[in-house]
């Protein structure tokens, strides 16, 4: 028999279709599972009310057998081992029956516990697929920071990957000689991508250790962050939600893998951002101006298999 061909059009069409159902394959199959377990329930309750319709028959054999043993005992035509060999046999009969009667529901459970535990294989492969992935991409681009710091320095890197760029901005000010306002030229950094990260807390009247000075806050940021660095070199690595707990933010299930690696050939390695130039609430919050501050931590990422 030929294959027969189908036109372009229905052939990208079914193509199309194909591929969704591949790339949802777990989603249709946990949605399917939840269904089948529904539909399982509501079968179950349907075969238990059928229970004393199918086990009348079965239930009367026995009690007749048993009213008869008691009315004229044993003798050499039915013994003792008739008498059990014949119980055995009805309950045997009353268990196929209720398997029987339950199987269909049995059935589609089974399927839909499959479903799901199918669903879940497939998502916890790709999201090892992903996590492997990640770890090639995540490498690869620290080593090219890394060739980028030691020949150009920290300053290019950090031009480069926030696209910052200086300009020239006019800003009125008070003479304190004549009293009066003048404008002045002044240059200022501007980041065209915000250089905050997924990472990034705010250190607000949120966290214990904030108060309404924004010297002390100042000065208690430095203090913490000095402290991440010196357990990050006494014990060699560091979790970001140690970090968190530090400064009174929320743990968050990230911050369980991502943290540091201790250096040696850096120094002072942890930073909480708080010296961003390219941001201008970070300058605000250094000079006084800000009690609060957007705090973005240069983690190296999942240390887990570092340790």
């Amino acid at each position: 028999m030929k294959n027969i061909k189908l036109p372009a059009g229905i052939n990208r069409a079914v193509n199309k279709v194909a591929f969704k159902m591949k790339k949802h394959a777990p989603e249709i199959l946990v949605i399917a599972g939840v269904g089948g377990t529904i539909v399982t329930t509501v079968m179950a309750c349907k075969a238990t009310t059928k229970i004393d319709e199918v086990l009348a028959e079965n239930k009367e054999q026995i009690a007749k057998t048993k009213n008869y043993v008691e009315e004229t005992g044993f003798s050499d035509k039915y013994t003792e081992k008739d008498y059990q060999k014949d119980l055995t046999v009805m309950y045997t009969q009353r268990g196929l029956k209720l398997f029987k009667l339950y199987a269909p529901a049995i059935a589609v459970g089974t399927i839909s516990i499959t479903a799901i535990l199918a669903g879940h294989n497939v998502l916890k492969k790709r999201n090892v697929a992903l996590a492997a992935a990640y770890e090639v991409v995540n490498k690869n681009f620290k080593d090219y920071r890394g060739r980028v710091i030691d020949r150009f320095g920290n300053e290019l890197d950090r031009e480069l990957r926030y696209n910052i760029r200086k300009e020239e901005v006019e800003k009125t000010v008070i003479d304190e000689k004549t009293g009066k306002e003048r404008t002045v030229k002044e240059i200022t950094e501007i980041a065209d991508i915000d250089p905050s990260s997924e990472y990034a807390k705010f250190f607000d009247e949120s966290c214990p250790g904030w108060t309404k000075d924004p010297e002390y806050n100042l000065m208690f940021l430095r203090n913490q962050q000095q402290y991440a660095n010196d357990l990050l070199e006494s014990r060699g690595y560091l979790f970001l939600n140690e970090v968190y707990e530090m400064l009174g933010i929320q743990r968050t299930r990230q911050g369980q893998v991502i943290g540091w690696i201790y250096d040696k050939n850096v120094i002072d390695k942890v930073d909480f951002g708080i010296y961003n130039i390219a941001n201008p609430a970070n300058r605000r919050f250094v000079n006084g101006y800000e009690r609060s501050i957007l705090l973005d931590f240069n983690v190296d990422g999942d240390i887990l298999n570092a340790i």
